[in-house]
Parts: C-alpha cells; sequence; structure tokens
C-alpha cells in the first residue's frame, strides 16, 4: 500500500513536471515566433519608407527665378512649416518625427531615425507608424539639435537577436570590420553627411552618483578640453588603434546599443563627420594603394 501511495505521488509530480515544461516551451516558442514576426513587420515598414524616398527623387518641381533659389526649391520642400530635403518629402509627411535617415555600407543598418524631444524613448519600443514593436526604431537624444549642430548627437537602437537594428554595431570589435566599414552615411533632412569612426567599444551605463566617463551625457563641449577629454575616453576604450581622430570643432555622431558583457552594458561607435568629399576619396585612395603593395609583396615572396 505504501509503495502504490509513494509510486501515485511520482506520477503526479512527474505528469505536474511534463505539463509546467511543456506550457514553458509553448510560451518560448510564442515569444519567439512574435520576436522574430515583429523584426520581420518593421523590416517591411522600412522597406516601403525606401520605396518612399526612391519616389521623391523624381518629384516634377518648378524652376526658380534664381540660381541660389532655383537650387533650394530643387532639393528642399517645406512641409508643415518645416524646411525638408526633397528626397524626404513622403517619409516626413508620413510622420513629422523623422529627422534623418542612417545608413552603413555593407551592413544591415540602413533605418530611419526618429526624435521625441518630450519623450526622448518614446520609439524605443514603437514602429515607423507608432505602433507598438518589439524593434522600436532608431531614434536620437532630446538634448542633440540637428539643424544648430551639437557637438555630438547620440542615436540610440535595439541589438536584436534576428541580426537587425543595431546588433552588427558590435562587429566593430573586430578590427577587420571596422577597416571595411569605416564611414556611417546620416542624411538628415536638413543635409547629408558622412561620417568617419575614430572609435568603438563596450561600457555601461553607471549610477547617477558614478562621476566617471558617461559617453551618454555628452552632447555639447564647453571647451576644447571638454571635447578632446570625450575623445581620448573614447579611443582608450577602443580595443584596438584608430588613426583618425577629431578635433574641436568637429561634429560627432554616437551610436549605442545593448551588449551583455555586464549589468546595462552597452556597445558604442563614435565618428567625426567629414567636411569635404575629397576626404573620403583620399582615404579610399591610400587603402588601394595599400592593398595593391600588400599584393605585390605576397607575390614577391611567393616566387623567392
Amino acid at each position: 500500500m505504501a509503495k502504490n501511495k509513494k509510486n501515485k505521488i511520482y506520477k503526479i509530480i512527474y505528469n505536474v513536471l511534463i505539463i509546467f515544461f511543456t506550457l514553458v516551451f509553448i510560451g518560448c516558442s510564442i515569444y519567439l515566433i512574435s520576436y522574430f514576426y515583429a523584426s520581420k513587420k518593421s523590416e517591411n515598414k522600412v522597406e516601403d519608407l525606401r520605396k518612399l524616398m526612391s519616389n521623391d527623387k523624381t518629384t516634377e518641381v518648378k524652376v526658380a527665378s534664381t540660381e541660389e533659389a532655383q537650387d533650394d526649391e530643387m532639393n528642399y520642400v517645406v512641409v508643415n512649416g518645416q524646411k525638408v530635403q526633397r528626397k524626404f518629402e513622403r517619409v516626413y509627411r508620413r510622420n513629422n518625427d523623422f529627422v534623418g535617415w542612417l545608413k552603413i555600407e555593407g551592413t544591415v543598418i540602413d533605418y530611419p531615425v526618429m526624435q521625441t524631444p518630450d519623450n526622448e524613448e518614446f520609439y524605443i519600443d514603437k514602429d515607423f507608424d507608432k505602433k507598438h514593436s518589439s524593434a522600436g526604431t532608431l531614434f536620437i537624444d532630446a538634448y542633440s539639435n540637428l539643424e544648430e549642430h551639437n557637438d555630438n548627437v547620440i542615436v540610440y537602437g535595439h541589438n536584436m537577436k534576428t541580426g537587425k537594428m543595431f546588433h552588427e554595431l558590435l562587429e566593430y570589435e573586430n578590427e577587420d570590420f571596422y577597416k571595411k566599414h569605416k564611414y556611417i552615411q546620416f542624411n538628415t533632412i536638413f543635409e547629408d553627411a558622412t561620417y568617419e569612426v575614430i572609435a568603438a567599444f563596450r561600457t555601461k551605463i553607471y549610477p547617477k552618483d558614478y562621476d566617471g566617463f558617461k559617453y551618454y551625457k555628452f552632447y555639447v563641449a564647453n571647451t576644447e578640453l571638454e571635447f578632446d577629454n570625450y575623445v581620448n575616453c573614447c579611443k582608450s576604450l577602443t580595443s584596438y588603434p584608430i588613426e583618425p581622430n577629431a578635433k574641436y570643432g568637429d561634429d560627432l555622431i554616437t551610436l549605442s546599443t545593448c551588449a551583455y558583457h555586464d549589468d546595462n552594458g552597452r556597445f558604442v561607435v563614435v565618428a567625426k563627420k567629414l567636411t569635404d568629399e575629397a576626404e573620403i576619396q583620399n582615404d579610399e585612395s591610400s587603402e588601394n594603394e595599400s592593398d595593391d603593395n600588400s599584393n605585390k609583396d605576397k607575390t614577391i615572396s611567393k616566387t623567392k
């Protein structure tokens, strides 16, 4: 009797555990399916926005009376009182929180960027159309002023397990990846701009009473020393040498996403704005020349 009773208890516990783990499995499966579905849905919306931009490029314009006015009319349009690059007209009309488009060539990072000064993190769990989304939308902090050019603009985005949004930023820990992806294109409603990466590092969000380096608190440098200190801290945290530097007066962009090396861990990429397209061409020419020399060295070594 006692043995049968014990077996009965074991059987009940076994069945309860089976039910529990089955429910956990189903719950996890539903979560993963919804997570990947939300990411896919978000990507589809972004693709629709790219098509809108493509259509904007073909918009017909009136010929203005002067060359300067003509250039302005051809490239810009006023939407709800805001002067906007014409190529972004349809995207901006769809959502006036839109401030620009960020792209890193050769990666999946190719997304709209939003700003809501009164509620900075509004798009942390919203898609472009303000509907709930676990993927969220890239957004800049409330203190950044794209029109008046802050010393630093901070752009936040999720590190999605699907590999989307800012997930690939963590690849900048690899020096070879950096060498192939040195430039960030950030075209705003005001202007197009190319930035060159100067630092990439792991860090974290610190307690309020921490008085050390907080990358997320730097927007405007009151002095040259303050600017240099920010840049030097960023470069000192980078795990490999990056030759390009930034000087006081340069515009910076800081890309931030979650990393899981620590509680509140973050991975950050910092880049400086290039003021002349020739800077990019010169740098690319130097890289090509370096590659050519490297290939020549390999050929010579093989023939010896």
